[in-house]
């Protein structure tokens, strides 16, 4: 790999990073998954890719086909499952099927066995008691829990970083007003304004991630304040005010950069945080609506199935894996962050 991009730092602590193997290759399986849950529609869906019919090529994926276009009598859209659907196809034509013909919502209609059923080879980890396919559930879900996650972090700690910074560099009435605003605000019992929610109004995605964010951004407050009060006495920051630089460049161009050192650490951990959360609501039933495809949502599945274990075993292996990375790849992070770190840091592990 090159380094020709990287300053003397930067390489030193991405080579302490990747001497810890645990969150080295820790970030390596959790991109790759991540990366296969984005190529979910390709992966696990009820419709093919391509279909052949009578000299004509269609892409179910990306256009809606009416069941008339292949020889139906409906003008509905075309469900490429229904054995009658493909008899007309497969008569004049041929389709290209994903790995697993389900998405998150299907249910397998031709299942021999009640729901919810074991492991076959058309649904590789059982279906759900609904009739649903475990394996595409947790796909979707996978990829849920991490765009729920991703923007809670990232949304929630730029406010952090944004009110920390305010705080730690103004100082004085304005710091000591902050923190106490601050001790309020998160005395504030979130649990229980979501649980009191859901029973007025069904949640969405954009509902809980916006009440989320609303109590999110103080976990990096602290952090973000405390190293723009050592530094805004400094004597570099006093040659920066010296020289006429502006407050907000003062801030932002000379003290940021020490106060993202100690952010980036707690980024792995603020992630895994907000994906538990997500699925601690999931689990209770106060969180997404019931045909998403939640890993919490799986696991109260489990719970309620003890004779299917295939439910919350997929469902609960999965999550377990996630959060397990996301903690060595923050232990790798904080190492590779530490003053002394080197190249060697991090190996024993």
């Amino acid at each position: 790999m090159k380094y020709f991009t990287l300053s003397g730092l930067n390489r030193r602590r991405w080579l302490a990073f990747k001497a810890n193997r645990k969150g080295y290759y820790s970030l390596l399986l959790l991109l790759a998954l991540f990366g296969l849950s984005l190529c979910a529609e390709l992966v696990a869906n009820d419709k093919p890719f391509l279909v052949k019919y009578q000299s004509q090529y269609y892409f179910p994926m990306v256009e809606e086909c009416p069941e008339t276009l292949f020889g139906g009598v409906f003008r509905t859209p075309a469900d490429f499952r229904d054995p009658v659907v493909q008899a007309f196809i497969n008569d004049e034509g041929w389709m290209v099927w994903p790995l697993v013909r389900f998405s998150y919502d299907t249910i397998n209609f031709s299942c021999d066995a009640p729901f919810p059923a074991p492991p076959s080879m058309e649904n590789p980890l059982g279906t759900d008691e609904n009739g649903r396919d475990v394996f595409a559930r947790v796909l979707y879900g996978f990829r849920l829990s991490m765009f729920f996650g991703l923007t809670l972090a990232i949304i929630g700690s730029a406010g952090g970083i944004l009110v920390g910074a305010y705080l730690g560099y103004n100082g004085g009435w304005t710091d000591i007003l902050g923190q106490r605003f601050i001790e309020i605000w998160g005395g504030l019992p979130l649990t229980y304004l979501l649980i009191i929610l859901a029973s007025f109004t069904e949640p969405t995605f954009w509902m809980l991630l916006g009440i989320m964010l609303l109590f999110s951004w103080m976990g990096l407050v602290d952090v973000v304040r405390a190293e723009f009060l050592r530094c805004r006495n400094l004597e570099y920051v006093k040659a920066a005010r010296a020289l006429g630089v502006s407050e907000m460049g003062i801030m932002f161009r000379h003290i940021l950069p020490n106060a993202l050192v100690a952010t980036l650490t707690f980024m792995p951990f603020i992630l895994n945080g907000s994906i538990t959360t997500l699925t601690s609501l999931d689990f209770l039933g106060f969180g997404l609506p019931p045909d998403s495809p939640a890993l919490g949502e799986l696991l109260a599945q489990g719970k309620a199935n003890l004779h299917a274990p295939w439910i919350g075993i997929s469902a609960f292996g999965i999550l377990g894996l996630l959060l397990a990375m996301l903690v060595f790849i923050g232990e790798a992070t904080r190492d590779a962050m530490a003053p002394f770190s080197t190249s060697s840091g991090g190996g024993h592990r």
